[in-house]
């Protein structure tokens, strides 16, 4: 047994140690970037766009699909797909690693369960010290109330 990392399939696009995509899943499209880049920019489709569409996925199980569509609904389009742009760069080949990292980022962030939390009582000493400023606080208001300024 070696202690080497698992080396990622350059067929697939590794998620985390239990989810890897198939990079036949994704929709790669590519267009014309905007912005700055002088002549560049006119004539070079650098900006990348990669579609996953999740209800048709089999890389992933019923649990991570619900988890999936739930997280990320306000980032689907109407047939289930994730979409992610990169056009940071100038070169093709970069934004498209770029895209594909961002992917992985959100879909790893997305199926991140928290951990339930478990609520804690108040603490002795918690008790008595909000007792005794409640009692401090009704004490100052009876003086008020007392006083008589004639």
């Amino acid at each position: 047994m070696s202690d080497t990392p698992a080396v990622a399939p350059r067929n697939s696009l590794v998620v985390n140690d239990s989810l890897s995509i198939p990079r036949n899943e994704l929709d790669l499209r590519v267009s014309r970037s905007s912005g700055a880049g002088g002549q560049h920019v006119n004539k070079t489709s650098s900006r990348v766009e990669i579609f996953w569409n999740i209800p048709g996925s089999r890389a992933l199980n019923d649990e991570q699909r619900d988890r999936l569509r739930s997280k990320l609904s306000s980032r689907m389009t109407t047939d289930g797909s994730v979409r992610v742009v990169a056009s940071d760069m100038r070169s093709q080949s970069r934004n498209r690693e770029l895209a594909e990292e961002r992917l992985a980022d959100l879909i790893r962030r997305a199926l991140v369960v928290p951990r339930k939390r478990r609520p804690t009582k108040p603490t002795k000493a918690s008790k008595e010290a909000r007792l005794e400023s409640k009692k401090r606080h009704s004490t100052k208001k009876a003086d008020r109330r007392s006083e008589s300024f004639d």
